[in-house]
């Protein structure tokens, strides 16, 4: 819309009934349609009835009629299902109508076999022709219509009749899905065992295999992740496109390697890995810079100053009411007493077999409107933790784990609350320049440690189990602490 109106003062529209290519492009193959698949109960912990009936209570908690519903992620999570696809993308190209008396999903008749239909008949849901929905919408007459504005496209919102009234405001359906039950938190935990066994064995791969002087490149490493993490039940796809960035490509924050034009890995400085999986269980998303070799000692400050705000989040406690925005400060603090900063938000909320970066939840310094992620922690919600530093044309560095926001203790000063990590994977600790680090920060990491070693090292071999005891020894032993 803000488009449409910045052309309007400029003597222009938008026509959004006319499809140019189209009219030019005669060979245009048609739209995929991949298998649609419902998520079993046993994953997603509520069935997709009672859900409808939450947002009904929603609908008619603000007044409205009817909602629109289009953002695939919502749609996915409301109906309990997902879509075939090795990309990672396992949401449906859909659109919902949701009153109180009827609830109409629009979705490629190709995607929907005889069972998803018995699925849909059986929760009282029409399944009709994707293309219908705006012949639906631009019928609806005299209706308070909810919707969000930025997750429905412009000619639904251009179809609806001057007669209607609109209630703008964010899809209730996001802040629920944000909000893990039960079922989701306890398949989060099982799953981030499982990709950190994976990763585990990949960085002991990846130190071995540089140590011994062997060629290896990133989208390599990429690829032989991609290896462990498929070689743990349950494994979908990757969650996203991983990072594989060695040296300097590293200080590209989103950097992406391309074979024929990525670097070779070589046997000094930090190799920087960011992904993630979708499994049954949920989704992953996880960073770690790995010490290839010898390294400078702004490599080595930059790096301990990144792992001390990463500690130091997590350890949060703070009164219920608290966002993102009251407690990014103590991720980005011990780099901000040095001058330093990164140019990225703190933190992004994630969520289950769906998108890995989600609503409405986030950690961030200062509040940015549209990206609408700043609300109130509230138990259940999952966030990634991941300060970094980016030095261009030297080196970059992230370190990042997934939270769990959960209940603390309640007193006379109110609801405390914190965070529970759920990502398990070693932190390189060849790197850090203990001097810097506060005696809370070291008992902090061993803690960590403590755990990491615990969980996974059932489920290394022998000699991964020896890499890793001494990977996650505890440092800093003559400090007091």
């Amino acid at each position: 819309m803000e488009i449409a109106r910045a052309l309007a003062e400029n003597g222009a529209r938008i026509s959004a009934g006319h499809d140019l290519a189209g009219e030019i492009w005669t060979d245009r193959p048609a739209l995929a349609a991949p298998k649609v698949w419902i998520l079993k109960e046993r994953y997603s912990g509520e069935s997709a009835d009672s859900k409808i009936k939450r947002l009904r209570e929603a609908i008619a908690a603000v007044g409205a009629a009817i909602h629109i519903l289009s953002s695939l992620d919502d749609i996915a999570w409301l109906f309990n299902i997902r879509k075939t696809g090795a990309d990672g993308n396992f949401l449906p190209p859909a659109h919902v109508l949701v009153s109180q008396d009827e609830v109409r999903l629009f979705i490629d008749a190709g995607q929907a076999d005889g069972q998803i239909k018995r699925y849909f008949d059986d929760l009282g849901v029409s399944v009709e022709d994707y293309g219908k929905i705006y012949g639906a919408v631009s019928a609806l007459r005299n209706k308070k219509i909810l919707l969000e504005p930025g997750k429905v496209n412009f000619a639904l919102f251009n179809g609806i009749d001057e007669s209607c009234a609109l209630i703008e405001r964010m899809n209730p359906t996001s802040l629920m899905k944000a909000v893990k039950n039960e079922v989701e938190r306890e398949n989060m935990r099982s799953v981030h065992k499982k990709d950190g066994v994976a990763l585990t064995r990949f960085i002991f791969w990846l130190k071995n295999r540089v140590a011994s002087g062997a060629a290896l490149t990133e989208t390599e490493a990429a690829e032989r992740l991609e290896e462990f993490r498929k070689e743990q039940d349950g494994y979908l796809a990757p969650s996203f496109e991983t990072i594989s960035a060695y040296g300097s490509n590293a200080a590209m924050c989103h950097y992406h390697a391309e074979e024929g034009a990525d670097a070779a890995i070589g046997a000094r400085g930090f190799y920087l890995v960011d992904s993630g999986g979708q499994y049954y269980e949920g989704t992953t998303d996880v960073t770690r810079t790995v010490v290839l070799g010898p390294l400078r000692p702004e490599e080595k400050r930059d790096y301990t100053l990144v792992l001390m705000g990463m500690l130091r989040l997590s350890n949060a406690k703070f009164l219920y009411g608290c966002r993102g925005l009251n407690l990014d400060i103590l991720a980005r603090g011990p780099l901000w007493q040095y001058g330093l900063d990164f140019n990225h938000g703190t933190g992004h909320g994630v969520g289950y077999l769906s998108t890995v970066h989600e609503r409405p939840n986030g950690f961030r310094w200062r509040m940015v409107p549209e990206r609408l992620d700043s609300c109130v922690l509230e138990e259940g919600m999952v966030t990634s933790n991941e300060p970094g530093i980016y030095i261009e044309g030297s080196h970059g560095i992230r370190t990042e784990n997934l939270l769990l926001c959960r209940k603390a203790e309640r007193n006379e000063y109110g609801q405390f609350m914190e965070f529970e990590t759920l990502t398990l994977a070693p932190i390189d600790t060849e790197a850090i320049e203990l001097s810097l680090m506060e005696p809370s920060d070291i008992r902090l990491l061993n803690g960590y440690h403590r755990r990491v070693y615990e969980e996974l090292s059932p489920y290394l071999t022998e000699q991964e189990r020896g890499w890793l005891r001494e990977a996650t020894r505890e440092i800093g032993k003559s400090m007091k602490a």
